[in-house]
């Protein structure tokens, strides 16, 4: 099984960048789906955005879509989330999560990280 360890984050301001990024190891990196998560205080988690396993497709929530790039690097076994022109509603924890690419489910997840948007 895939174990996925988390890095990055922190405060930013509004409109400021932040790049998380997520490490695995213990199983073919490459033949998982990659995705982000996110769960701000007092609601539930959310899907921010997948990378397919060539990381030539990815997929985002519409909250996010043209400030957030998913990439990866399969010979790093790491994935990214830049994170551009944020907002304090972009405050949350923010998860990585491996995706069995025939199932669909998702297998394991990072630690979490906090970033957190604010003046």
């Amino acid at each position: 099984q895939v174990h996925l360890v988390q890095s990055g984050g922190g405060l930013a301001l509004p409109g400021g960048s932040l790049r998380l990024s997520c490490a695995a190891s213990g199983h073919p990196f490459s033949s998982y789906y990659m995705g982000w998560f996110r769960q701000a205080p007092g609601k539930e988690r959310e899907f921010v955005g997948v990378i397919r396993r060539s990381g030539d497709s990815t997929t985002y929530a519409d909250s996010v879509k043209g400030r957030f790039i998913i990439s990866r690097d399969n010979a790093k076994n790491t994935v990214y989330l830049q994170m551009n022109s944020l907002k304090p509603e972009d405050t949350a924890v923010y998860y990585c999560a491996a995706q069995d690419a025939y199932s669909g489910v998702y297998d394991a997840w990072g630690q979490g990280t906090q970033v957190t948007v604010s003046s």
